[in-house]
This record gives C-alpha cells, structure tokens and sequence, in this order.
C-alpha cells in the first residue's frame, strides 16, 4: 500500500465513521498530502505505508521547517494546525493499520504566542465542535457526547453548569429548554436544530441505561459528567487546532452572544437568552 492509498482510506473513516465536516476533510486532507509529498520529494521516491512507519523525527522537522521557509511560510498558529492533522493522520496508521511511528510524538510545534482574549471565531466554533469525533482514540459515544455538550454550549449560550445540569427527562430535547442559571433565575432559551441532532446521536450511542432524574450527560464509568472534564476536554482540543488560551468552554457562550449581535439580534434578546440580570453585563 502506497502512503497516499493510506491517506485515502484515513480520510473516507473521517467521513464516514468519525462524520467529519466538507471544511474537515479539505484542511486535513490539503495538510498531509503535502507532508507526503514533501517528504517523497525529500527522499526521491515513492513512499509506501511501512516507509510511512519508519520517518524519522528529523525527516518530521525537515517538512516543518520547509512549511516555515517556503515561499508561503506558515504562521506559528497554521505550523501547529498542520502538525495536529499529521498526528491525527499516524494516530489512524497506527490503530487501524498496523502503523506505529513513535517519531511523531516527540516533534513539537513552535510556540503559539496567545492571544488577546476574545471569543473563538465561527469557524473555530465549528472546529471545537467537530473536532472530538476525529480522535480515533475515544469511544465513538465519548465523543458524540462531547460534540454534543460543546453544540449546546454554543448554540444554546449555556454556562457549563447549566449544561450538565441537564437530567434524562430533557431529552430528546424539543424546540426550548427550560434553564435554570445563577440565583435560581429561569429563562426559556430556543434549541436549534443542530444542537437537537448533536444530542439525538449522543444518545443512540450511550451504553448506559438512564432514570430520568439521573444526569444527562455521563462520564466515561457512567458518573456524571463534571465541568472539569468538558474544560479539559477544550483545553486538549485548542492545542491540537491551534487555538489560544482564551479558547475555553465558556468562550462558546461568549461566541453565541457575538455571533448574534453581527447578524443583526438586539441587546435586549441576547440579554434574556443568557440570562443576564443587567443590560451592561451583556
């Protein structure tokens, strides 16, 4: 098998296994299609998936200073995305077809000065959100489960502990869902389709039978699932794309309330959907 027949058959799991988005499968695709070539460039020749095993931690250097020195060098930011999708990329080689390269996990990236905090983009929303069913390493219920707590983060403006407040009988979620946020307040907040259908496909997947008192969200013994695991989770998903510090969960709610502000909504509605007691905290 040829390194390129691999990579095909990495990205068609990717699509049809781990459900990845169009954006996804270009970005990780466009990434280590030019890792293979550079490196068939590198060693004159035609690389094979054993040859793929065998790259040395120079060799893995060697394509990142290239991307560093090019004629369209990458930032440190994109240098880091690109290393995360070759990871990725061996990750895959490894467990599906007998592939290891112990190489790759000894390459570090360059240092990705953060940011000024802000929230995350659109597209590093959908990022984060897509991003833990790529991860061949994770349960395939673990990982619809943190897709879907993420989408509800973003598409609902929940504060972590709203969102694993949640109890079985909440689910499946119809089109609102009755929150209750600091101080005992209740506000009503519109559920999208999108965030509907994350939390269906966590639930055809869950191996554990739930009373509807018992949280909606479980951890992987079946416990309920904490805050500190979905803040882990981030913190784990942000190095691999790349993104700053200041990407945290509740930067998802931050971008809920931005992202309607540019499309037009008021400050008095997104007010009431966060919840907010006073107009200047929005």
């Amino acid at each position: 098998m040829t390194a390129r027949e691999a990579l095909a058959l990495w990205l068609a799991y990717l699509a049809k296994e781990r459900r990845a988005s169009p954006r996804t499968l270009e970005a990780y695709g466009f990434a280590c299609a030019r890792y293979i070539g550079f490196l068939e460039q590198y060693r004159g020749e035609t690389l094979s998936l054993a040859d793929l095993g065998g790259l040395t931690a120079g060799e893995i250097r060697a394509w990142l200073a290239h991307l560093r020195q090019g004629d369209h060098p990458l930032s440190p930011r994109s240098l880091s995305q690109a290393l995360s999708a070759i990871r990725t990329f061996h990750r895959f080689l490894d467990r599906r077809l007998d592939t290891p390269n112990a190489a790759v996990s000894i390459v570090r990236g360059p240092r990705v000065v953060p940011s000024a905090p802000r929230p995350v983009n659109e597209d590093q929303a959908r990022g984060l959100i897509a991003e833990p069913g790529l991860d061949p390493d994770r349960e395939d219920w673990e990982a619809a489960r943190d897709e879907a707590v993420l989408t509800l983060l973003y598409g609902c403006g929940l504060r972590i502990s709203e969102g694993l407040s949640l109890k079985r009988a909440d689910a499946p979620l119809g089109d609102t869902l009755r929150i209750v946020g600091k101080g005992s307040k209740t506000r009503i907040v519109p559920v999208l389709p999108a965030v509907r259908q994350a939390v269906d496909a966590y639930l055809k997947l869950i191996p554990f039978a739930s009373a509807p008192d018992e949280p909606l969200f479980r951890a992987k013994r079946g416990g309920a699932l904490t805050p500190r695991h979905v803040q882990a989770t981030v913190q784990n998903l942000r190095s691999r794309l790349g993104l700053p510090d200041s990407a945290t969960p509740h930067a998802l709610r931050h971008s809920f309330a931005t992202h309607l502000l540019g499309a037009g909504a008021d400050l008095r509605s997104i007010q009431e959907l966060l919840g907010h007691a006073s107009l200047s905290t929005t």
